[in-house]
């Protein structure tokens, strides 16, 4: 069993969320301002966000509790943090504290209990600009919240997750709400947390023509509904083979292509290795183009640059997808690759996939090509590694190290 005793006094109700770790919004706006006129005065002039970045998101929002020891403690150890760090977490309420960083318009649907945790939960949203009107506060109950064990030898966190308490239900959101959230939204975004609530809200998005981004971390209740009705998906290097069990992923990216007509184009993320896009085309490939997907990958690798530091892409042309025993795809590949940073500069990769995803969301929003939208994605990505915890090291809009992207 792993001893927590250095972050259980912090759980109590009682306890002040906000005054551990979360900064005024006076102070928020005061830090935004001295970041947006340093940024501006080393760097060319950026445009203004897109015009339509509205975005929504269903999931979850909770407290982390980060606790970062010298290496992960084996059965019935005792052992003690080198540091804690409190803060907002879960997959929805970090994407779109990213997209709302970037300069996207952000709009949550969660649910939180009214307690010190979900009063925190709030004001910690709303000083990064995302939208909480729509968040449902339960009276009674506990907030969800996260313990994030983070190894600073392997750089590794695990998390151990207790799910808030009443659980969300679709009545809890009224109607009205639900079409107010949804009223000039670009792109709905869901985790597939909270997923009764969230299929209501993907059903009236898809009946209004509103692209839809899932988010395939593992298998869940309600994701198979979420994905016929999806547009977009981002989903981690274990999902595709455990959700349609071809034996290796690229060929299981083609699957999920092949039995999801609506989706536009997959993405997994590979951690330090990158991430591997399929994109669905209307153009018809020549018929003696056919391409097996496994070799084409090997070709894509062969084409990186290995000595890079930072993140790039390279692509194929449109051509027949072609995966052995499963199907063929008009399509086209993308290889993404990661950026390499300097093991003193890697803190933690709490919240990576979310971050990438709060970029792929405004590269979406933005009209950006797939060679443009995943290394803007990785670097917005790899800048998160270097703080502790999902929201620390989030880049603004303003960052030196986004403005080639954003110009």
């Amino acid at each position: 069993m792993v001893c927590l005793t250095h972050i259980a006094p912090l759980l109590p109700l009682s306890s002040s969320f906000s005054s551990i770790s979360l900064p005024s919004s006076r102070q928020f706006k005061s830090f935004r301002t001295r970041m947006s006129s340093s940024s501006i005065d080393s760097a060319p002039p950026l445009p203004p966000p897109p015009d339509n970045g509205i975005v929504l998101g269903c999931g979850g929002a909770t407290v982390d509790f980060l606790a970062t020891v010298d290496s992960y403690p084996q059965p019935d150890d005792k052992i003690r943090s080198t540091s804690l760090k409190v803060q907002g977490g879960g997959n929805a309420g970090n994407a779109l504290t990213c997209a709302a960083r970037l300069g996207l318009t952000s709009r949550l649907i969660s649910k939180v209990a009214n307690d010190s945790q979900g009063k925190g939960i709030l004001e910690e949203l709303e000083s990064d600009g995302v939208d909480t009107s729509f968040l449902v506060v339960s009276k009674e109950g506990n907030t969800p919240f996260t313990y994030i064990i983070v190894d600073k030898q392997t750089k590794t966190r695990t998390c151990i997750h207790t799910p808030g308490d009443p659980p969300m239900v679709p009545s809890d959101l009224s109607q009205s709400s639900m079409l107010s959230a949804l009223d000039g939204a670009s792109i709905a975004y869901f985790d597939v947390r909270l997923h009764e609530t969230a299929l209501v809200i993907a059903n009236e998005a898809s009946r209004k023509k509103i692209p839809i981004l899932v988010d395939a971390e593992k298998k869940r209740d309600g994701l198979d509904d979420l994905l016929q009705l999806a547009d977009y998906v981002v989903c981690t290097a274990k999902f595709p083979q455990a959700w349609t069990e071809a034996s290796s992923i690229p060929g299981a990216l083609v699957s999920m292509l092949l039995r999801l007509p609506k989706l536009k184009f997959v993405i997994v993320t590979l951690g330090e290795e990158g991430c591997l896009m399929i994109q669905r085309t209307s153009e018809e490939a020549s018929e003696s183009k056919e391409t097996d997907i496994e070799s084409l990958v090997e070709t894509l690798k062969q084409r990186t640059d290995s000595t890079a530091a930072f993140s790039t892409c390279v692509s194929s042309e449109t051509t027949k997808l072609k995966a052995n025993g499963i199907g063929t795809l008009n399509g086209r590949l993308f290889l993404g690759t990661a950026e390499k940073i300097p093991p003193e500069e890697l803190v933690d990769t709490t919240g990576a996939g979310d971050a990438f995803i709060g970029a792929v969301l405004y590269g979406i929003c933005a009209g950006m090509p797939p060679e443009k939208m995943l290394p803007f994605a990785a670097q917005v990505a790899a800048c998160n590694c270097r703080g502790l915890g999902a929201r620390t090291g989030l880049p603004h809009r303003t960052d030196p190290r986004l403005v080639p992207f954003l110009v």
